[in-house]
């Protein structure tokens, strides 16, 4: 890490501080603090939104699994941001993909149009893998990549897939700026 990571837990001198922290500590629990929220404790107001936001996407949307965990995943890959990818490869693994289909998501090189992409991964979880390397490589979004996500999911779903992809580009940005968990340096 490039900055020191505060005390786990952190020392708090308001309400709101404790507050923030505790909110944290529940969303974790019953595991332990991150190295991401040992960073991110820097600054209260921004770990209060960040668990917000970051938790709304992470359990509070209609997506499944695999892709919800396909687009974090590969946002990780595109961005090289490892400690991203060692959270979330095991929840896309549990959450039923196939190690050869996840090894094509770590290809950074890999092109989810192509034959190979088609034998391990379906036409939905490709649709999300291309517009994930759009949104994460070019931020357009070109008119084919996007109609072929709207092929296979509601409104909803592209509004909840979009986020996804931004918000852990958020995520994969801090991670690798930072060194979170050095992992990147």
């Amino acid at each position: 890490m490039r900055l020191p990571y505060v005390p786990d837990p952190p020392p708090t001198t308001t309400e709101d501080q404790a507050r923030i922290l505790a909110s944290v500590q529940a969303r974790r629990a019953p595991n332990p603090l991150l190295p991401l929220d040992l960073a991110l404790l820097h600054s209260f107001p921004v770990t209060e939104g960040w668990n917000s936001f970051i938790g709304a996407i992470r359990t509070r949307t209609g997506l499944s699994t695999v892709v919800r965990e396909l687009a974090i995943c590969r946002v990780a890959v595109v961005n090289g941001a490892l400690f991203e990818w060692e959270q979330h490869a095991p929840l896309l693994r549990e959450g039923g993909l196939s190690d050869e289909a996840l090894k094509v998501v770590g290809d950074a090189q890999a092109d989810f149009s192509v034959e190979l992409a088609g034998q391990v991964l379906s036409r939905e979880q490709r649709a999300v893998l291309r517009y994930t390397d759009a949104m994460t490589k070019m931020v357009t979004v070109p008119d084919e990549v996007f109609n072929a996500l709207k092929e296979c999911f509601d409104e909803k779903e592209v509004v909840e897939v979009t986020a996804t992809v931004a918000a852990y580009n958020c995520v994969s940005r801090f991670l690798v700026a930072l060194d979170v968990g050095e992992k990147n340096h």
